[in-house]
C-alpha cells in the first residue's frame, strides 16, 4: 500500500489528523493494533477547552457537541466548609464545554474521512530517517501488510511503537504518590459544574458525562484495588469530602457501571519528531488529567502538525514541520505546568506543612481577581499556537 500519511493510533488524535488532512488535500491511512469497538468504548477525558470547541466546529465535527455537549462557565474549588465558583467566562472570556472523549470518537468516525486498519499486529515502523519510511503489520485476517509513506504520525499514545522509535534526545518523567479511583455512575449529577474539593482524607472531583451520567473520583494510594472499595465506601468517602450536608448540598448515589484505578505522571520527551516520524497526544507526553489538558494537548498537536503536513507535502515548504516540536512542546510544557500544579495544590500528602500551604494557595486563587484569571485563563484554554 502507498499513501502520504501512516498515522499510527485511531484514537481521537489519529483519526482527527487524518480528518484534518483530507481536507487539506492530503491523503493518510491508519494503523490501530485495537478493535473499533475497543477503541470507541475507552472512558477517558471529559472536558473540551474553548480552543478545542473552536476547531472541531471549523472543521464540521461541531454539530453534535453543540446539541448534546454542556457549556460550563467555570468550576467550584472546594476545602472543609467552604466552596467557591470561579466563573472563567467573567474572569477569562472563555467556557469549557462537557463533552466525553467517546463522543468526540463517535463524531470522527461517523466523519468516514480516514481508511482506518483496525486489529493490526506486529506493527513496526522503518526508515523513519529516510525520505521514505514506511510501516509492516500483520491485518485483521492474518496478512502481512506494507504500508510506504511520506511521512509517518505516531498517534498512539505510551503504550505504542511510535514513542520508543522516536528515539528522544531527553524525557523528562514526574510520578506521583497517589492515583484516582474513578467511577460511572448512573446517577443525574449533584452539580450544575465540577467540583474539585481539597479534605485532609485525600482529593474528590465531581464531574459528569451527561443529564444522567456522573463521573467522581477519589485520590487513593498508588496499587489500590479496586476491589477493596465496594459501592458503598465509595459512596462515603465521596459524600465526606464533597462536602455532603454542607449549606443544604446533597450528594445523590446511583448504580456504579464502571470502577478503576488510574495511576498519576507526568511525562515529556523531545524533540517530537525524528526524521520523518511525527509524535503527538500522548506518545509524545502525560499529564495528570487534574487541569483536564490530556484530550486538548492532543487536538493541539494535530491542528499543528496537519498544517506542518500540508505545507510540506502539498506547497512543499519544510518550514512549518522543522519548526512543529518546539511550536507544540511551548504549550505542552505550559500544560505540564498547570496540571501539576492543579495536582499538587489539591492532593494530600500526609504533611502538615503542605496541608497549610495548600490551603494558602487554595484561599489565594479563590479570594484573588489574579490568582483566580490565572487559573481560569489556564483550564479554559490558551489559543492553539500557543
Amino acid at each position: 500500500m502507498r499513501t502520504q500519511v501512516a498515522v499510527i493510533g485511531a484514537g481521537p488524535a489519529g483519526l482527527l489528523l487524518a480528518h484534518l488532512l483530507h481536507r487539506g488535500g492530503v491523503d493518510a491511512v491508519v494503523i490501530e493494533t485495537r478493535s473499533q469497538e475497543y477503541v470507541a468504548a475507552r472512558i477517558r477525558a471529559g472536558i473540551l477547552e474553548s480552543s478545542s470547541v473552536e476547531l472541531l466546529e471549523s472543521v464540521g465535527l461541531g454539530a453534535r457537541l453543540r446539541a448534546e455537549g454542556h457549556e460550563h462557565r467555570g468550576i467550584y474549588l472546594q476545602m472543609p466548609g467552604e466552596r467557591h465558583h470561579l466563573d472563567f467566562v467573567d474572569l477569562a472570556g472563555r467556557s469549557v464545554w462537557v463533552y466525553g472523549q467517546t463522543e468526540v470518537q463517535k463524531d470522527l468516525v461517523a466523519a468516514g474521512t480516514a481508511v482506518v486498519h483496525y486489529e493490526a499486529g506486529e506493527v513496526q515502523l522503518h526508515d523513519v530517517e529516510t525520505e521514505r519510511p514506511y510501516v509492516t503489520f500483520v491485518d485483521a485476517a492474518g496478512r502481512a501488510q506494507r504500508l510506504d509513506a511520506d511521512v509517518i504520525a505516531g498517534c498512539d499514545g505510551s503504550f505504542g511503537p511510535s514513542r520508543a522509535v522516536a528515539a528522544p534526545a531527553q524525557r523528562f518523567e514526574r510520578v506521583y504518590p497517589y492515583s484516582w479511583l474513578g467511577i460511572l455512575a448512573d446517577v443525574a449529577p449533584s452539580t450544575d459544574e465540577l467540583i474539585y474539593a481539597w479534605h485532609p482524607d485525600g482529593f474528590a472531583l465531581h464531574s459528569m458525562r451527561s443529564e444522567t451520567v456522573s463521573r467522581l473520583y477519589l485520590q487513593v494510594p498508588n496499587g489500590t484495588d479496586p476491589a477493596d472499595w465496594p459501592d458503598d465506601r465509595i459512596w462515603a468517602e465521596l459524600a465526606t469530602r464533597l462536602g455532603h450536608g454542607q449549606d443544604g448540598w446533597k450528594l445523590t448515589p446511583g448504580p456504579i457501571t464502571d470502577k478503576s484505578v488510574l495511576p498519576m505522571r507526568s511525562y515529556v520527551q523531545t524533540p517530537m519528531r525524528r526524521g520523518r516520524l511525527f509524535l503527538a497526544g500522548d506518545a509524545a507526553h502525560i499529564v495528570p488529567p487534574t487541569g483536564a489538558k490530556g484530550l486538548n494537548l492532543a487536538i493541539a498537536d494535530v491542528a499543528l502538525l496537519s498544517r506542518a503536513l500540508v505545507a510540506l507535502l502539498r506547497e512543499h515548504d519544510p518550514r512549518p514541520a522543522d519548526s512543529y516540536s518546539d511550536d507544540a512542546l511551548r504549550r505542552v510544557w505550559r500544560c505540564t505546568h498547570f496540571s501539576w500544579w492543579m495536582t499538587t495544590m489539591l492532593h494530600t500528602s500526609g504533611d502538615e506543612f503542605d496541608a497549610q500551604l495548600q490551603l494558602s494557595q487554595l484561599r489565594w486563587v479563590t479570594t484573588s481577581a489574579a490568582g483566580a484569571t490565572g487559573l481560569a485563563e489556564n483550564y479554559a484554554g490558551l489559543p492553539i499556537g500557543f
